[in-house]
């Protein structure tokens, strides 16, 4: 039986690289396209991307510390089955 083309290291590769080109590409192109900044800040080049990464990072890290408060162990559901 063969892999999904997805679960593949070559296509992982591959579509890694294809990222990282296409997330130069688009920093690349700030220096051509005039920008109207409304803060000093969103006029660093690759703002755009760098506060991206840094807003997803934070919000797995919320829902990290989330998890452990709202998390059930593995055994939740099994445990009313017994008992009924």
């Amino acid at each position: 039986m063969q892999d999904h083309w997805l679960a593949r290291d070559s296509s992982i590769r591959l579509l890694w690289r294809g990222f990282i080109v296409v997330l130069a590409l688009t920093v690349l192109a700030e220096f051509f396209v005039s920008q109207h900044p409304h803060f000093r800040v969103e006029s660093v080049p690759g703002f755009g991307a760098w506060y991206g990464f840094l807003a997803c990072a934070g919000l797995i890290l919320f829902a990290k510390g989330l998890a452990m408060f709202l998390k059930r162990p593995d055994t939740y559901y099994e445990k009313g089955e017994r008992d009924g």
